[in-house]
């Protein structure tokens, strides 16, 4: 089985970014643990991440009739794009949304996740532990469905 893991923009300045927030390991760092709890999982995966809309898009759909699961923390997308809403709606390959802080408990309009209506789940707040957390579950969920 396949994974695609989705990191939207500026998951890339981790470490330097808000570190009171996200902490201060890096994105490499968060790289390295994907792939590791992928590999743990028994799935081949594919990482990507941008900083542009349009990218994200793109990348979901070409996932099309080659991936069997998304992982997706689409950052400051989360909260605006529809695109990406309609694209992952467009694939239907089930997918799980990530988040590393809790954006419940930040500001109102982080309280909204239109990419989080196409999700079957969501892991919020729980830092790169929430990767871990949302590929498990789509193993759980691959295997029984």
């Amino acid at each position: 089985m396949k994974l695609l893991i989705i990191n939207g923009p500026n998951l890339n300045m981790l470490g330097l970014r808000e570190p009171q927030i996200y902490g201060t390991r890096n994105f490499e760092a968060l790289e390295a643990y994907i792939w590791s709890c992928c590999e743990e999982a028994g799935f081949e995966a594919e990482l990507f991440q941008s900083n542009h809309e349009g990218a994200i898009v793109d990348c979901i759909q070409q996932a099309y009739g080659r991936i069997d699961g998304i992982v997706i923390n689409p950052a400051a997308y989360t909260h605006t794009s529809v695109a990406i809403l309609d694209a992952l709606k467009a694939v239907s390959i089930p997918a799980v949304e990530v988040h590393l802080s809790d954006v419940n408990e930040r500001e109102s309009f982080r309280h909204v996740s239109y990419a989080g209506m196409a999700c079957i789940k969501s892991f919020i707040g729980m830092g790169f532990e929430g990767y871990r957390s949302a590929i498990l579950y789509l193993k759980d969920y691959l295997e029984t469905a």
